[in-house]
């Protein structure tokens, strides 16, 4: 099992950038592919990025690629998301999710564990 942590959330001006982080625990964590996911006010989870268990792929939502950056530091136990050039429609709640021997996935159902999520709040 895997239990998932992010930080690095909070309140940024349209234009700006923020760093998220998903801390991992347990044994293994470079052989799980990680997403993120994100949530907005009144509208269901939708996938952002997936990265594969060792890094070797990467997926983006076309509503981000090219202005977010998922990476991943298997020593440390890590994934990030690095968000530049937001906009107030990236506001919701982030999160890190994890499925083992996972490649990049882009649905809700194929991953197995969830962290509590991490709010973003672009102003206009």
């Amino acid at each position: 099992q895997v239990q998932l942590a992010e930080s690095g959330g909070g309140l940024v001006q349209a234009g700006g950038s923020l760093r998220l982080s998903c801390a991992a625990s347990g044994r293994a964590f470079s052989t799980y592919g990680m997403g993120w996911f994100r949530q907005a006010s009144g509208k269901e989870r939708e996938f952002v990025s997936a990265i594969s268990a060792f890094g070797g792929s990467t997926g983006y939502a076309d509503s981000v690629k090219d202005r977010f950056t998922i990476s991943r530091d298997n020593a440390e136990n890590t994934v990030s998301l690095l968000m530049d050039s937001l906009k107030p429609e990236d506001t919701a709640v982030y999160y890190c999710a994890a499925k083992q021997y996972g490649l990049v996935r882009r649905s809700t159902f194929e991953y197995d564990y969830w962290g509590q999520g991490s709010q973003v709040t672009v102003s206009s």
